[in-house]
């Protein structure tokens, strides 16, 4: 019992959406460093070793996934 091709061409679509999902939250999570945190430097934090700037774009991006995925479901 192999995979038939409606089963193969939804785990592409959902492969697809995925991706695009995944490429969305770290757009949003630029746009909301560049944008809301703009005296923070993030990368740099995180370089310096600051676990509470690291846990909050963590976080920041769990937000957005699970926002995202939502709208994906419909």
């Amino acid at each position: 019992m192999g995979m038939t091709i409606p089963m193969i061409m939804t785990l592409v679509i959902n492969l697809i959406y995925t991706v695009l999902a995944i490429g969305l939250a770290v757009f949003a999570v630029r746009l909301i460093d560049e944008k809301v945190f703009t005296k923070i430097d993030f990368q740099e934090e995180i370089k310096k070793g600051n676990l509470a700037a690291a846990v909050l774009i963590a976080a920041l991006l769990i937000f957005i996934a699970i926002v995202v995925s939502a709208g994906l479901k419909g």
